[in-house]
C-alpha cells in the first residue's frame, strides 16, 4: 500500500463538520483491503479534481455488532486503531466515526442523505461501491440513490468491484482465508500483511528452557480477529525496529491442560526485556498446525524444524516489501 504524507482529520461526533467540498463514500472498511484501495482512489480522484476533501464515513461499533448482538460477535480485521492507520497510509483526508445505534440504523435512507450527509456534512459528491445499500432494510439502493441527486444537489458515482483471479475481494472472504489459516491469500486480497497488535506480558518461561524463548501476546483489542491456530513466519515490530521471528497461537496442547488460548512469538537473535511494551506482528507464512507431542524433546525438534523453515520463507524473494513464496 502506498502512503501518502497527507495529515488526516478524524470526527468522533455527529455535529457539523467543518469539510471543503466534501466527497464521500460510506462502509465499515474492516481490512481496508484492495477493493477498498479502489474505492479510495476513486474518492480522492474526484476530491482533487474540484478541490475537495475525501471522506470516510464509517462507524463503530460495528453495524452488526449493534443489529445482531445475540449473535457470535463478528471480530474484525481492524481494530479502530488499525483502520485509521490504514486509511492515513491510503492518504484519506477525513475520516468519520459515526456512533451507530439502533435508532440510527432505523433511518430511511433518504433521511440519513438529507439530515446527514447533506446538512450536517456538506457532501458534493457520493462514491459507492458495486453492491452498496444505504438506510433502513437496506433499502437505498443505488438506483433509488441516483433518483436524489438533482433534488438534493449532489453527484454520485459507482465504483465496480476488484477483482483478482476472477473473484470480488471482501472482507468476509479474508475472514474465511484467515480463519482456515490461509495467510497468503488473505495477505493477497489485502494488499499488506495481515497484523495484529498487542502487549507483551508475563509467561511460564516454557521456551527458555528448550531454547525457544518467547514473548507472550495480549491482544489491545478482544474484538481483533486472529488467524488459525498453528506456527506462522511472522515479521516483529518493536518501534520503528522490524525482526524476523515465528509465532504459535493455540493452546499448547504439549505443554499445558488447561485449554488457554495464547498467542507468543519467539524473535530471532534478540534477547531485549520488553515485558509491557506494544508490540506489532504481521504475518508472512503459516508453517504448520498447532499439534500435541510426545515429548517435550519431540516438541523441541519439531520448533528446530519451525525454525528452519521460517528462516528458509525470510530467504524468499523480496520484493516490493513483500514476500512472494
Amino acid at each position: 500500500m502506498e502512503t501518502d504524507t497527507t495529515e488526516m482529520k478524524i470526527f468522533a461526533n455527529t455535529e457539523k463538520f467543518d469539510i471543503k467540498n466534501p466527497v464521500i463514500t460510506i462502509g465499515s472498511f474492516d481490512g481496508v483491503h484492495k477493493g477498498h484501495i479502489k474505492v479510495l482512489s476513486r474518492l480522492k480522484e474526484i476530491a482533487n479534481s474540484i478541490g475537495g476533501e475525501s471522506v470516510i464515513f464509517t462507524f463503530c461499533p460495528h453495524p452488526r455488532q449493534v443489529l445482531y448482538p445475540k449473535e457470535q460477535l463478528v471480530k474484525l480485521l481492524n481494530t479502530r486503531e488499525e483502520k485509521i492507520e490504514l486509511l492515513e497510509k491510503a492518504g484519506v483526508d477525513n475520516v468519520i466515526f459515526f456512533p451507530f445505534t439502533k435508532e440510527f440504523a432505523s433511518i430511511t435512507y433518504y433521511n440519513f442523505i438529507k439530515d446527514i450527509l447533506i446538512s450536517k456534512v456538506g457532501m458534493k459528491h457520493l462514491v459507492v461501491g458495486y453492491d452498496h445499500r444505504l438506510g433502513n432494510n437496506r433499502e437505498g439502493s443505488y438506483e433509488k440513490l441516483v433518483e436524489l441527486t438533482n433534488n438534493m444537489y449532489f453527484e454520485m458515482v459507482r465504483e465496480d468491484a476488484f477483482n483478482m483471479d476472477d473473484v470480488n475481494i471482501s472482507s468476509t472472504k479474508i475472514r474465511n482465508a484467515l480463519s482456515i489459516g490461509d495467510i497468503c491469500i488473505a495477505n493477497s486480497f489485502l494488499g499488506y500483511e495481515y497484523f495484529i497488535t498487542g502487549k507483551v506480558v508475563t509467561g511460564n518461561n516454557i521456551g527458555n528452557k528448550i531454547g525457544f524463548p518467547t514473548a507472550n501476546i495480549a491482544l489491545l483489542d478482544s474484538n481483533k480477529l486472529i488467524p488459525a491456530p498453528g506456527v506462522y513466519a511472522v515479521k516483529v515490530f518493536l518501534g520503528d525496529t522490524a525482526y524476523n521471528g515465528m509465532l504459535n497461537m493455540g493452546i499448547r496442547p504439549t505443554v499445558s491442560n488447561k485449554g488457554e488460548f495464547t498467542i507468543e512469538v519467539n524473535i530471532f537473535n534478540f534477547n531485549a526485556d520488553i515485558y509491557g511494551e506494544k508490540i506489532k506482528i504481521s504475518f508472512i507464512k503459516r508453517l504448520r498446525g498447532e499439534r500435541k507431542f510426545d515429548s517435550i524433546n519431540e516438541l523441541k525438534a519439531q520448533l528446530e524444524k519451525d525454525n528452519h523453515k521460517a528462516l528458509e520463507v525470510f530467504k524468499s524473494k523480496y520484493i516490493k516489501g513483500r514476500y512472494f513464496i
